[in-house]
């Protein structure tokens, strides 16, 4: 039995804040966490990186890269860590390095799946549309800063 101070029927016991994507082309995002809570936004961009801020059951609250927040129920979330690319239009490198050959020129909001963020490194390993290279930190939102994937 559990009691009423369990707080683990509550949360998933994962880390807070922490990146996840969308699962489906449709997730509705809530002005609260339950369905009868009325939708507020409905995103179609499956793999989005989101940031999950907090739990309440079944239920998520997210933030995406524009800083909008809502709720979402857990199965429509996945833990695929992708990004989203900001600001201007990007050089996605051969190397991890600034005078590294340019494997593509990337445009502002384009997704990539996120391959790994080495130790006290500025650049990051993405793939985007099969074609894997290296962006640095700030050209991308999906990653905390410190974090490494390895």
């Amino acid at each position: 039995m559990i009691g009423a101070g369990a707080s683990a029927a509550e949360t998933s016991g994962l880390p807070l804040p922490r990146f996840v994507s969308l699962r489906s082309d449709e997730v509705n995002l809530r002005t609260g966490p339950g369905a009868r809570y009325p939708v507020d936004w409905i995103y179609t961009r499956r793999d989005l990186p989101v940031e999950v801020i907090a739990e309440f059951e079944a239920w998520r609250k997210i933030r995406d890269w524009q800083g909008a927040e809502g709720w979402v129920h857990q199965s429509m979330l996945s833990a695929r860590r992708m990004v989203v690319v900001i600001g201007p239009q990007r050089h996605l490198r051969a190397e991890p390095d600034d005078k590294a050959p340019s494997l593509a020129l990337v445009e502002s909001n384009v997704m990539g799946r996120l391959l790994s963020c080495p130790r006290a490194k500025a650049y990051c390993k993405i793939d985007v549309n099969n074609i894997q290279g290296w962006l640095k930190r700030d050209e991308f939102w999906g990653v905390y800063a410190g974090e490494f994937i390895e």
